[in-house]
């Protein structure tokens, strides 16, 4: 590990990672790798019961706004998530050894990471506004549609929240005694 680089895990903190693919080249370049990522990073976060607030996949880099996995540390997480893009695709070596973590425990931080996360592919050039580019939690908090990664946010909660409520009336109606048998 480089001198002075220290990691704050097990904080219960969220995490603005980035990583990116060896010596930045655009390994993920293509609709189907981006594709191929995302349906890896929805893997991962179900197996290591982690949330993520947000993410952008780029051509040669990823953003992710993460909570701390459950079921492991998050540098565990991070190693089978590359792992499970890398053994999808051709290339060898695919990704950077390491990755940029940086602590988020504010909202006003968190929200700060949302946007910059948002406005990537616009700043590179690559759309003109940040709904065009569909690899990243954007179009979740624009439109509040799921797509192949869950993103956890006050739409989803809400969401929740809603299906919890129906189930139990639901629930509640099936143990109610029929109007024939009172």
């Amino acid at each position: 590990m480089p001198t002075g680089l220290v990691r704050y895990q097990q904080a219960g903190h969220f995490h603005f990672v980035t990583f990116s693919c060896y010596q930045r080249r655009p390994y993920l370049g293509t609709i189907t790798a981006r594709e191929s990522f995302e349906r890896s990073l929805e893997t991962m976060r179900t197996r290591y019961d982690f949330v993520i607030a947000g993410y952008v996949v780029m051509p040669e880099h990823v953003h992710l706004l993460v909570s701390e996995p459950k079921q492991a540390v998050l540098a565990k997480a991070l190693q089978a998530l590359k792992l499970s893009v890398t053994v999808q695709q051709r290339r060898r070596p695919f990704w950077q050894a390491r990755y940029y973590d940086f602590n988020v425990f504010t909202q006003h931080k968190r929200n700060e990471k949302i946007q910059y996360m948002h406005k990537n592919p616009v700043i590179r050039g690559l759309v003109s506004e940040p709904g065009a580019w569909p690899w990243s939690s954007y179009r979740h908090y624009a439109t509040s549609t799921r797509y192949i990664v869950e993103i956890e946010s006050e739409i989803t909660a809400a969401r929740r929240s809603r299906a919890a409520a129906e189930t139990h009336v639901s629930e509640a109606r099936r143990g109610a005694p029929d109007v024939e048998e009172i």
